[in-house]
């Protein structure tokens, strides 16, 4: 794609906004970052926007109609329905986004990741195991790292592991990832997308330009993705933790197989993973799939599931005071998410949730509390939702924090030996934090304040 000269509208001054506009930049293209509200980004970094000569229209967007620009490049955070969208739809100025624009400009294979839950951990499982390997890798995407900074600068021979969002894939044209991964499809962002249907149409984009050389990794737990396998010109590979699925991965007598053409591999047994949880061992099988596929050793892949410790952020063991465990599962922003943080545990459970609700019915949620919260500590903009559908299944062990701090002394108090307190908010942290991580982080550094003070 040649971009010398382009006048570009990036719209969305985020992180994913702001690395785009360096990139375009750099190419010699006429940029301009528009956002809605004046971003929370540095004045250092929007001065040396400046300074490359990218034009900043913040705290509103400019008009844009016909031969005003030549494209618009589309942040995720923005919905499609955003009048810089629809005007570049209406007047057939092409519309993108920095997922497709980093494919353009790729050489290595693409191994990309979606699903409404597991997306960061198996990202970063995948990403590990390939290093292991000895192959250069760029882990990025979704997970925090805009491919387009980086994406130049890997050959043929490395590879990008990539996680990619429903909101990413809205805007891709030709992006077509070498082995696309879809991890499950459970209700989230339907405040975006309208209805399951929707949701689930953006998710399956992932796969709709691969071909017969491509592989389609799928969960055929999961009843919204083992359908899907029809739907795909590419190989498909099944995983399972439940049953034998050939071509696929999936456990035997407490081994994890590899089974691609009737020839099964022991990997190693699932036991002795080194993440928790029966989701995560679904990750951990997605991860083989994806490897296996891209021709990678067992050994390689054997020592990663058993190093492997987790991510920031997602059942996240913090401190042990006073025979207590804090857990931080502040990545845990929907119903489904929480409810496998729950099952992750068997010891009684505080649990603190609550946050801006994304669409989501909150009854599973409520079933899996009664079955394994002894105190609920519900919070934010979602809290009467969640008590009341806590309530509605026979739960009234709760109280009420006024902000979140609050909560977390709350669940503390109430804590007792041989109990966790699970910060699982099962909900966006939208309506008190920019981003999970930073809701996270004041989750760690309150429970870091209780340790000190307990000695």
């Amino acid at each position: 794609m040649e971009l010398k000269g382009k006048r570009i509208l990036v719209v969305g001054a985020g992180k994913s906004g702001l690395a785009v506009s360096r990139f375009l930049a750099a190419k010699g293209a006429f940029a301009v970052l528009a956002d809605a509200k004046i971003p929370a980004c540095s004045s250092d970094e929007l001065d040396q926007l400046e300074g490359a000569g990218v034009v900043l229209s913040l705290g509103g967007y400019p008009e844009v109609r016909s031969k005003t620009f030549d494209m618009v490049v589309l942040s995720p955070g923005v919905p499609l329905t955003e009048e810089p969208a629809r005007s570049a739809m209406k007047y057939g100025i092409a519309l993108t986004g920095e997922l497709e624009l980093a494919y353009l400009f790729a050489a290595a294979p693409i191994v990309a990741i979606t699903g409404t839950n597991g997306k960061t951990t198996t990202t970063t499982l995948i990403g590990e195991i390939f290093k292991k390997a000895g192959r250069e890798t760029l882990v990025g995407g979704n997970i925090g790292l805009p491919l387009v900074t980086e994406v130049e600068r890997y050959g043929p021979e490395a590879v990008i592991v990539a996680e990619v969002s429903s909101f990413q894939l809205e805007t891709i044209r030709c992006f077509k990832p070498k082995i696309a991964v879809i991890l499950n499809i459970t209700p989230d962002h339907l405040d975006r997308h309208g209805n399951m249907a929707g949701y689930i149409a953006a998710k399956v984009r992932i796969f709709e330009n691969q071909g017969a050389s491509d592989f389609t990794v799928l969960n055929y737990d999961n009843p919204q993705t083992a359908g899907l396998g029809d739907k795909t010109c590419g190989r498909k590979i099944f995983f399972s933790a439940r049953q034998v699925i050939k071509p696929g991965v999936y456990v035997k007598d407490g081994e994890i197989v590899a089974d691609f053409d009737d020839s099964p591999e022991a990997i190693c047994r699932a036991a002795e993973i080194g993440i928790p949880g029966a989701h995560n061992l679904e990750n951990a099988l997605a991860a083989v799939a994806a490897t296996k596929a891209a021709g990678v050793g067992n050994d390689a892949i054997a020592g990663v599931l058993r190093e492997f410790k987790g991510v920031s952020h997602r059942l996240e063991f913090v401190a042990e005071i006073n025979g207590v465990k804090y857990i931080n599962d502040s990545k845990g922003t929907n119903p489904d998410a929480s409810i496998k943080a729950l099952e992750a545990y068997t010891e009684p459970v505080v649990l603190i949730a609550g946050g801006k609700n994304k669409g989501s019915d909150f009854g599973e949620f409520a079933a899996k509390v009664k079955e394994r919260v002894r105190v609920l500590v519900v919070l934010g903009q979602s809290a009467e939702l969640i008590a009341d559908a806590a309530r509605a299944r026979g739960f009234d062990n709760m109280q009420r924090a006024s902000d979140f701090e609050e909560a977390v002394v709350l669940a503390h108090r109430a804590a007792r030996d041989g109990e966790i307190v699970l910060l699982s908010p099962a909900c966006a942290s939208w309506d008190m934090f920019k981003s999970y991580e930073e809701r996270g982080d004041l989750f760690k550094k309150i429970v870091s304040g209780f340790k000190k003070t307990a000695g």
